[in-house]
């Protein structure tokens, strides 16, 4: 980014204010077949402003990042905000006070690394593939490293920089059967630049290896029988059903909208063994996948408890609606490219570890299903939900059985939690992405939890 030094605009500021300064930085490197399709680097960047009047909002942008246009911005949002007010002629107090300050960085120490070492760990990556696998009929390696890059000033005295890169590689392995093509995917990578996520190739060979023993056993797998059953959820699918299905329906601005959430306060929506939080940028001593120190109106971001043993006990908030419930903000405020305004945003939302050893678990299973990795699925406002299952098992007196042909499962989170009777010990994360109006990206995990789901069979 070309600006440095944005303090110099807090005179321009009248009333609350928030400047942001932000470019998005990515890199795109796609192989099929050995060959690549896609090779690409692009930056989106510019600057927006947005201020508030007595319950009014006004907001403006430009790709334009130069003195004036940041002036611009900056008088046309409070322009914006005026008109609004006149119009809505809205009588709300001002927003809670927030202030902080602070630099995150995690750019790589190490030398940054050209388009043409992409391409090269992509081609090893898949000459390893072609070169071990001899039953695949296709294969397809995506790489995509992203970089998030902001300066944020508001008029309560917030400033703050930072940094936050992704990098991911995602792998598609395909095999024929005599039923037709038979695939399973694998996602690799996290949080970091291409330099520190991903050194050399042959660190991730036996991942690529057990990705495809389990094509394998799946392209032989069977069907499930239909009906609720007892299964456990690896972390992948627990994570992606806190987020989705129980996270969003605690973020503010849906509990306004007559979430399930809303009526629920304080009340037994999960099993006791449940705790679900959406951490801020560190959870047990480790920096998350998607850390935000400061969310994009200026809040100093904390943990927020969503359910504590069971009982919801909070919501995620931005500045207005924890003013209209009373509420703390946490810094769950946050926006994708410099042209959107930020939203109610979940940041790394994860069930807790309990203390049950995820083999214990299985043991006790006679008949059900171990279910491993998820797809795209979706969840309602009622924490109805319904999600692909890609990978998994059967469990047959206590032992793993015949690998699983793609099934759904189903069922109203706020229900299907309160069957859990086991949480394991462990806990794992993983990077994706939230398409909530605007897509950005969040974490998610947890560990593996025991409980009754509703699948769907042949």
């Amino acid at each position: 980014m070309k600006q440095t030094d944005i303090s110099r605009y807090s005179d321009l500021f009248k009333g609350y204010t928030e400047l942001r300064i932000q470019e998005n930085r990515d890199s795109v490197v796609s192989m099929v077949e050995g060959t690549v399709m896609g090779n690409g680097r692009s930056s989106v960047g510019g600057v927006s402003a947005r201020c508030y009047r007595s319950g009014s909002w006004g907001f403006a942008s430009s790709p334009d990042s130069s003195d004036d246009a940041v002036k611009h911005v900056i008088q046309a949002a409070g322009e914006n905000a005026s008109f609004l007010h006149r119009q809505e002629q809205r009588s709300c107090p001002d927003l809670p006070v927030s202030s902080a300050a602070g630099e995150w960085d995690y750019t790589t120490k190490k030398q940054a690394a050209s388009q043409k070492d992409r391409i090269d760990f992509v081609k090893e990556m898949d000459s390893y593939i072609s070169g071990n696998y001899p039953k695949l009929i296709s294969r397809t390696i995506s790489m995509r490293s992203s970089d998030m890059e902001k300066r944020l000033l508001t008029s309560t005295g917030t400033y703050a920089f930072s940094m936050v890169p992704k990098s991911i590689m995602y792998v598609l392995l395909t095999v024929d059967t005599d039923s037709g093509p038979v695939e399973l995917y694998d996602v690799l990578g996290g949080r970091g630049q291409f330099e520190d996520v991903f050194v050399k190739p042959s660190s991730y060979y036996e991942r690529l290896d057990q990705l495809y023993e389990h094509l394998l056993k799946k392209a032989e797998g069977v069907f499930p029988e239909a009906g609720i059953s007892q299964c456990i959820l690896d972390a992948d699918v627990a994570g992606i059903l806190a987020h989705e299905a129980i996270g969003h329906t605690t973020e503010a601005d849906l509990v306004r909208g007559g979430s399930v959430a809303a009526d629920n306060m304080g009340q037994m929506v999960a099993s006791p063994l449940i705790t679900l939080k959406d951490y801020a940028h560190t959870c047990m001593g480790k920096t998350c996948p998607v850390p935000v120190h400061i969310d994009d109106e200026g809040t100093f971001a904390e943990d927020v408890t969503i359910i504590e043993n069971g009982i919801l006990k909070g919501y995620m908030h931005n500045l207005e609606s924890a003013l209209e419930f009373g509420a703390k903000p946490a810094g769950n405020a946050r926006a994708y490219k410099f042209s959107d305004e930020p939203l109610i945003r979940m940041r790394n939302t994860a069930i807790l570890p309990g203390k049950s050893k995820l083999s214990e678990m299985i043991e006790s299973v006679e008949d059900g299903y171990y279910l491993i990795q998820s797809s795209n699925g979706q969840a309602d406002s009622t924490s109805e939900f319904m999600f692909g299952i890609v990978l998994g098992y059967e469990i047959k007196n206590g032992k793993i059985g015949r690998a699983l042909k793609d099934v759904t499962i189903s069922g109203v989170a706020f229900d299907m939690m309160k069957t859990v009777t086991a949480v394991s010990d462990d806990m794992s994360w993983k990077t994706g992405m939230c398409g909530k109006k605007q897509s950005i990206p969040v974490g998610m995990g947890g560990p593996a939890i025991k409980c009754m789901i509703n699948l769907g069979g042949k």
